[in-house]
């Protein structure tokens, strides 16, 4: 087992490794910007390093300041937590080379689920249902009106290494397509560098189903059933669940011995994520792989009491997985909690948290590393803590989660709670009849 392991990464991620880590006897290195010095990750750490200045470029996404933070203190390990290196090849790489272990993927697995083309192709060899589309990057705008119309409409053409919803196109009809596919090629070649585009038939109704797993280096993987991940706000999710309103056991078995197939065919190692598609139909695709642990994780460890960063440590220090599939005792709910105005278009509020108080009772936990006179940097994501909820029934946990949302006082900034309280009581949510486009017609006003 390691001795001593550094957290790339910083906030709630940081300190929820913090504290598996003491639980476990491991030693811990947190790193710091200067924005980040009065965070609790930097106190509760027992050692803490400044990688450099507010940027992310110059403190969190800097691979020599970090490896020479490891180095210094004489970590062997690193784990990265989500966001920022997590998903880099090239860090996973150089941890190799340099003797410390990366908690997470290799790097020729990353690269596998990181190029999407690469991915999708990767998994149709696998036996593992993909959305019918283009094999690969598409050479030209001929070649997608011709497959768009073998295929048939609604089209969406995506950036290979896009993310955050940035260069997607609906494409509804051939008129639309010229100008769908130059829009996306400007914006994905201007916010990744890279602007190849691959098509997909475009899935109706859709909803954002992830099964968890876990792979260790002996070739054996697990998984640990679904999340719901369908409300979204401009892809990017707000709230999580466990099980999910629409996924019967039967369903949650044939996702799940996919997602294994999925994994097992690149000798995944760690905990990670194969993301489903399912449309309005019942069927399921494939859409990516996260190869890292999730923002949402804990819901899944409340309904099966699994801790997945203790199993993530252990997988990497060479110890085989628990071997078998888990299935959901009980249920769960996270609301993020972002420093944002949902009355204003979530426009970000950052500035100094006055005063706090944080829900608690049965049944609710709280991740966050934020305290009364902390102050949010402008720098970073806005999500400041997590609710996360759990129950015998989905309408307990909503209920619960509604008290516990009601409960949390956090003053000085503006917060997405009440969204979060609105949200519980809207009736198409109660229903869990919903998809990933439910917040588009949501009424935020007077929030």
């Amino acid at each position: 087992m390691f001795k001593k392991i550094l957290i790339a990464n910083r906030g709630e991620i940081a300190l929820r490794v913090i504290r598996t880590c003491r639980e476990m006897g491991i030693n811990t290195v947190a790193v710091y910007s200067t924005a980040d010095r009065d965070s609790l990750h930097v106190r509760f750490a027992d050692e803490a390093v400044c990688i450099g200045p507010p940027t992310s470029r110059q403190s969190y996404l800097s691979i020599p300041n970090i490896i020479s933070a490891a180095e210094i203190t004489n970590a062997d390990a690193i784990h990265p937590g989500y966001g920022f290196l997590s998903e880099n090849a090239e860090f996973s790489r150089i941890c190799s080379e340099y003797g410390i272990k990366f908690i997470g993927a290799t790097a020729e697995q990353i690269n596998y689920m990181g190029d999407k083309a690469t991915a999708k192709a990767t998994m149709k060899a696998a036996g593992v249902p993909v959305i019918p589309g283009s094999e690969g990057l598409l050479e030209s705008v001929e070649e997608g009106k011709a497959l768009a119309k073998e295929i048939g409409y609604p089209v969406i053409v995506k950036a290979t290494a896009g993310g955050g919803g940035r260069g997607m196109r609906i494409i509804k009809n051939e008129s639309e397509f010229q100008k769908a596919w130059d829009d996306a090629k400007m914006e994905s070649g201007a916010a990744f560098g890279n602007d190849g585009l691959y098509l997909e038939k475009f899935v109706e109704e859709p909803r954002h189903i992830e099964i968890q797993v876990v792979g260790d280096q002996f070739g054996r993987v697990c998984h640990l059933s679904e999340r719901d991940c369908s409300i979204q706000r401009r892809h990017q999710k707000l709230v999580e669940e466990t099980p999910s309103p629409i996924v019967s056991p039967e369903l949650r078995e044939r996702m799940g011995q996919a997602a294994i197939k999925g994994a097992s065919a690149i000798g995944y190692e760690g905990a990670g994520t194969i993301e489903f598609l399912v449309d309005k139909y019942g069927e399921f695709y494939f859409m990516e792989m996260n190869t890292r642990i999730q923002v949402e994780h804990p819901i899944t460890e409340e309904v099966t009491n699994f801790d997945l960063i203790k199993e993530q440590i252990k997988v990497a220090a060479g110890q085989p997985i628990s071997g078998q599939n888990y299935t959901p005792q009980l249920y769960a709910m996270e609301c993020r909690i972002n420093a944002e105005d949902p009355a204003n278009g979530f426009r970000p509020s950052p500035g100094k948290i006055t005063q706090l108080h944080f829900p608690g009772g049965h049944g609710v936990r709280i991740d966050s590393h934020v305290y009364a006179g902390y102050t949010i940097p402008p720098n970073y994501d806005s999500m400041i803590a997590k609710v996360i909820v759990s129950g015998q029934s989905r309408a307990e946990v909503m209920t619960r989660m509604k008290r516990a949302l009601q409960e949390f006082v956090i003053e000085g900034i503006k917060t997405t709670i009440p969204f979060h309280i609105r949200l519980m009581d809207d009736p198409g949510f109660q229903s869990g009849n919903f998809t990933t486009k439910y917040l588009e017609t949501f009424d935020f006003s007077g929030l």
